[in-house]
């Protein structure tokens, strides 16, 4: 056991787990972090958090995570502890730790005024080891309920909501309509930096604890949401936010404009060995992203990876400032810029440019420019943009238009017919019970929420699972995350 220090913050620095160099991982698909850290280094940073008497960072994570508990138990070595304290409250911890920006960490209390705790880094050592040592071992319920719960959507949060359902001792069937498990984790999510063998081995988990798949079954065309509502006793929507924000600007139909996420799931097919509809081919071309997202920043390095001749990533807005906005104290999340893995990588990022045009200069019906106005934009005192006033005009060249600028909420599709209703952005209405209009049908994550992080998708999972337990049980044993909406979840 290793000696405590309550001054650890003193004694080292901030030294996260470092990524790869950019010009050996631009040349392949494998994680863009290094594969091997030190237990060692890790065991220090744990000794960095301060115990601090009111923890920030839990109040920071969306599902509460017990991170001062598991930062001292991997500060003296206890890491199957540390296992048990971060499942606690987090179905899939690997799904955050590689893919959450983690906005527990500029919650920290090392953040006013000095460098966060490695919060990130010391979640994925744990959770790395415990698959390492083989200490994730199927949790089978010890009895069954009797009920039977139909889960539509195996992203984050319906794996969540399947997950604690089962342990709640109730029979579970999840629907998939692509033909892999996992949602935005399977085809959303570039295999470097999510690599889809974590995915496999979480729904094998859950297959040897008696959840059922069925893949490739798309509810309201296979199979109407009707006949799912008599079959079971309760059925959860977990459906995501897949339907995108739309662009209507002239030349949208031209070949070589694509939606974001139609890129990122054809290439994923692709690295995963199955069949694709047409690969969007990045190679020798002129990219161009719009957007400066999360997904805008996984275009712009799978294009590198896919030996494009340029890339640019376009932001409608300014860059944000490097320090705090007077009106964004800590613990709140920073409303800073924000580095990116992929623009380490190359490329180059464009600010204050809203897209006007996609030209086809030589009439072949594909993409070869992209007009733009830079523009300095007028906001009102919710931030929010009300007028503009145009710098100047700029064309760029572009073989490929990648657009990322976000999604309003689910693809109903045919689910649309079957007497859900929505909001005015066309997200699911759920009461404070989680269920839709439709009694006994209940919806978590991004098709309730709108798009959001995956450490969301797992709480909202988590929740609906609970209030499916209360409402076919009574009450509940399952724990509530820390974020519960104002719902009264039972038990």
């Amino acid at each position: 056991m290793s000696e405590n220090h309550p001054d650890g913050f003193l004694r080292s620095r901030r030294i996260p787990i470092a990524y790869r160099d950019p010009r050996l991982r631009t040349g392949d698909h494998l994680p863009v972090h290094a594969p091997d850290w030190a237990a060692g280094q890790l065991r220090e940073q744990g000794s960095r958090c301060m115990d601090c008497g009111v923890p920030t960072c839990t109040a920071g994570c969306p599902i509460g995570n017990l991170i001062p508990d598991w930062n001292d138990l991997v500060h003296r070595g206890h890491w199957r502890d540390a296992l048990e304290r971060l499942h606690a409250t987090n179905n899939f911890p690997e799904f955050t730790a590689y893919t959450c920006p983690a906005p527990c960490e500029p919650a920290c209390v090392l953040a006013t005024n000095d460098e966060a705790v490695t919060i990130k880094s010391i979640e994925r050592a744990i959770v790395d080891m415990g698959w390492r040592h083989g200490w994730i071992t199927a949790q089978p319920p010890s009895r069954r309920s009797g009920n039977r719960i139909a889960v539509v959507g195996s992203g984050p949060a319906g794996l969540a909501c399947a997950q604690q359902s089962n342990r709640a001792g109730h029979r579970v069937t999840v629907f998939e309509r692509d033909d892999a498990i996992g949602g935005l984790m399977a085809y959303g999510i570039p295999d470097f930096k999510f690599a889809k063998t974590q995915l496999a081995r979480r729904v094998d988990q859950l297959e040897r604890e008696g959840i059922a798949f069925r893949r490739g079954c798309e509810i309201g065309r296979d199979i109407p949401l009707a006949s799912l509502r008599a079959d079971f006793d309760a059925v959860c929507l977990a459906i995501g936010a897949q339907a995108p924000r739309p662009l209507d600007v002239p030349g949208r139909q031209l070949a070589g404009v694509h939606d974001a996420m139609d890129y990122l799931c054809r290439e994923n097919r692709r690295q995963a060995g199955r069949p694709v509809d047409g690969p969007i081919e990045a190679e020798g071309r002129d990219v161009i992203v719009l957007g400066g997202g999360d997904t805008g920043a996984d275009c712009v390095a799978t294009a590198h990876r896919q030996h494009a001749r340029s890339v640019t990533q376009i932001a409608i807005d300014a860059p944000r400032p490097l320090d705090r906005p007077a009106d964004n104290p800590w613990p709140w999340w920073p409303r800073t810029q924000q580095p990116s893995y992929a623009l380490d990588e190359g490329g180059r990022a464009e600010y204050n440019l809203d897209c006007g045009a996609f030209i086809d200069s030589d009439g072949d019906g594909h993409v070869d420019a992209v007009r733009f106005e830079r523009v300095r934009w007028q906001h009102d005192d919710r931030g929010r943009r009300r007028g503009k006033t145009v710098v100047d005009d700029v064309r760029l060249p572009a073989g490929l238009v990648l657009i990322a600028t976000g999604f309003t909420g689910p693809r109903l599709d045919r689910l649309a017919e079957q007497g859900l209703t929505t909001d005015s952005g066309g997200r699911l209405r759920a009461d404070d019970r989680m269920m839709t209009s439709l009694p006994g049908v209940f919806a978590a994550g991004d098709a309730c929420r709108g798009a959001s992080l995956v450490v969301w998708a797992i709480g909202e999972g988590r929740d609906c699972a609970r209030c499916i337990d209360v409402y076919l049980s009574g009450n509940s044993t399952l724990p509530a995350s820390l974020r519960s909406g104002g719902r009264p979840l039972g038990g």
